[in-house]
């Protein structure tokens, strides 16, 4: 939930090569990147499906392995939220995971810009830039700029903003009745935060 443009997706397909995968990703251009991604491998043509639904609206199987939510959990109110956990421990055995992907803010606080990555394709390096403000309680505005360099030279910038709920993953035991661990954050450049839910 929340595929974005794939490279999660790919990673999970990697690690587990036997799994079949539901990508769910409602923005268009990022189910774009995703579908793009999914059909260029021949090992996830087949075993991945790409579905544009939230991850509150998913049509869900009857029975899940594990479930991967990136990016998405502080855009569902928490209402929705708490039938989302519910829906999926139904369908999960005891002891599989909810790996759950909070920004790593829980409460709201200002964020100068920072660089969440930084990658090169062909003759042009694409730099992910993110900041935020309090927008209310316990609410983030979020602003993101894609900026697309050539020669050095910055010749595209993409922007967008939103909001998010801000809480730690403390508060995915409380709303969801799981029990919740917190994976040590990684040294890589801007690592976000993960909970990992279990009945």
């Amino acid at each position: 939930m929340g595929a974005g443009s794939g490279l999660v997706t790919a990673t999970i397909a990697e690690i587990l090569p036997s799994a079949r995968i539901i990508s769910a990703e409602p923005s268009p251009v990022m189910r774009a990147v995703l579908t793009s991604r999914v059909f260029s491998d021949p090992a996830l043509r087949e075993r991945v499906t790409v579905v544009p639904e939230p991850a509150q609206e998913l049509e869900l199987p009857d029975s899940l392995s594990a479930v991967v939510i990136f990016g998405v959990a502080g855009h569902i109110p928490r209402p929705e939220r708490v039938r989302l956990w519910r829906r999926l421990a139904e369908r999960l055995p005891v002891g599989a995971p909810i790996v759950v992907e909070l920004m790593g803010v829980d409460t709201p606080r200002h964020i100068p810009f920072v660089r969440m990555c930084r990658e090169s394709l062909g003759d042009q390096d694409y730099e992910w830039w993110i900041s935020g403000d309090p927008a209310g309680e316990g609410v983030m505005r979020w602003r993101t700029e894609w900026r697309v360099f050539r020669d050095g030279r910055r010749v595209r910038t993409v922007e967008d903003e939103y909001d998010w709920e801000t809480f730690a993953v403390e508060r995915l035991a409380e709303e969801s009745g799981m029990t919740v661990r917190r994976l040590a954050r990684s040294s890589r450049e801007s690592t976000p935060e993960v909970g990992v839910l279990v009945r």
